[in-house]
């Protein structure tokens, strides 16, 4: 989830952890700790986007990272602070941490719980960016941080953020199920055989579904909204994967088609080809758009080392896509 979500997570699990005993420190350090796991991100400084794509929610976000780093910040805290419980801010701190990826686990970048295991949990089931969620959640924060730590007020407004932006997010798992159904439902009315279907939430909703349909030789995209009155139509993407050639034995090829799970298209333009992945979809609701959000350049160096060179954006893709799905999530 976005950065925003995370540090009021975290400030609501320490809350609840010590609210009653340090006060506005607990939200604080549960905030800060609720930050800490995406400190990964610094990795696209240091390394290539292929490896930065997959230490990305790997090892800092993983229950191991929780048991081992959460008694070293607790130890920190209690050599400066005055409540000295060693036990209570190590809770605070492993609670913090692990409910970050467990959010995250939610979305459709997924993340690696169980590292070093190589299982990657993607529910799919809420956008890495949703206001239902989060501003309800943060609301809550506030009025629990207006009201002394020792009233029952304070705990009841914080329990209510948990309670609330927990159901919303089980609610989102309903959600899911219900538009699975309708492009399940969508494809056997159109006589469409597929391999696999990956569904997703479009940004800031939950009203709105896509889904990537495997075929054997392309994928399908559609979307579904709540409020549409005619059928699911999708449109076809050649899968082109002979295109890469021998290059499919490059190491960062190997790696990049693990991290998109096979979620890709290869296109080429001008001699040069293009590495798609459709796990996060396209920047235009257009027909035959192939303006994909995540959308990398190959390069190849004499060695034959490849590289991947993320595309460009405008300037305006993101406001013209918000406006399209506007559009569209109001029904077809």
């Amino acid at each position: 989830m976005d950065s925003l979500t995370q540090i009021v997570l975290g400030a609501a699990v320490g809350e609840a952890i010590l609210g009653k005993k340090v006060g506005n420190k607990a939200m604080l350090y549960g905030a800060i700790a609720g930050t800490i796991p995406d400190l990964d991100v610094l990795a696209t400084f240091l390394t290539d986007n292929v490896t930065a794509l997959y230490i990305h929610r790997g090892f800092t976000h993983s229950i191991l990272f929780s048991i081992l780093f959460a008694p070293i910040f607790a130890w920190i805290v209690t050599r400066y602070e005055t409540y000295k419980n060693f036990k209570n801010w190590t809770w605070l701190f492993f609670l913090a941490f692990v409910t970050h990826p467990i959010l995250d686990a939610h979305t459709t970048w997924g993340t690696q719980l169980f590292w070093p295991f190589d299982l990657r949990l993607a529910f799919k089931n809420i956008f890495v960016v949703d206001p239902l969620y989060t501003i309800p959640f943060l609301v809550f924060l506030i009025l629990a941080m207006r009201q002394k730590r020792t009233t029952e007020k304070r705990r009841f407004y914080n329990k209510m953020g948990l309670i609330i932006s927990t159901s919303y997010l089980a609610i989102t798992l309903l959600l899911k199920w219900v538009a699975y159904s309708k492009f399940e439902s969508a494809l056997a009315t159109q006589n469409i055989a597929y391999l696999d279907i990956d569904t997703r939430p479009s940004p800031l909703n939950s009203i709105l579904w896509s889904a990537n349909v495997q075929t054997k030789n392309a994928y399908l995209l559609g979307n579904y909204s709540f409020f549409d009155s005619q059928p699911i139509s999708f449109e076809s993407y050649p899968k082109n994967h002979d295109l890469l050639g021998s290059l499919v034995e490059d190491e960062s090829v190997k790696r990049m088609i693990a991290i998109t799970e096979g979620w890709y298209t290869i296109t080429k333009k001008y001699n040069t080809l293009y590495f798609n992945d459709l796990r996060f979809g396209l920047l235009s609701l257009k027909p035959k758009s192939d303006s994909f959000v995540f959308k990398y350049k190959l390069e190849v160096a004499p060695s034959g080392k490849v590289s991947f060179i993320e595309a460009s954006k405008g300037s305006n893709d993101g406001k013209k896509l918000l406006s399209e799905l506007w559009q569209r999530l109001k029904g077809n």
